[in-house]
């Protein structure tokens, strides 16, 4: 899997450790049966999320993930963006770990590309467990 991490408006949060995480995203990607391609991740405030929000699905509101799927033939690729500031809030309000919180943002992107939904009846359940999965996955490996 090759993953390209771009930011704007903010820094590379150091929480993140590349050498971790893409063996991780690689293995998730695997055990949903996809070949890992190309993912680029570009991590941003609230602002640069309600740009692409507005510019590309003509939302007017703050998310914490916006995923864009160029997958092909089992593989999966794409442009996922993450607002650290809505997912530092949703940790906050929902009393979770942020650390935890943001590793299930970018698993969450990743299952996206995977086939996973989370908007239809039924779906976001289903979304929390393969989150789950991915999480516990990624502990197993620290």
């Amino acid at each position: 899997m090759i993953i390209r991490w771009l930011t704007e408006n903010i820094e590379f949060p150091d929480v993140i450790s590349k050498e971790i995480v893409e063996p991780w995203l690689a293995k998730v990607a695997e055990a949903h049966g996809k070949i890992p391609g190309t993912l680029t991740y570009i991590l941003t405030d609230d602002e640069g999320i309600l740009r692409v929000n507005r510019k590309f699905l003509d939302h007017d509101y703050f998310t914490d993930i916006i995923t864009f799927d160029y997958s092909k033939r089992g593989m999966v690729s794409g442009d996922i963006y993450i607002s650290l500031e809505t997912v530092a809030t949703n940790a906050e309000q929902f009393g979770q770990n942020p650390i935890r919180e943001l590793h299930r943002v970018l698993a969450h992107g990743l299952l996206h590309l995977c086939g996973i939904n989370d908007k239809g009846p039924g779906e976001r359940e289903i979304m929390e467990q393969h989150e789950d999965r991915a999480l516990e996955l990624l502990y197993e490996m620290l």
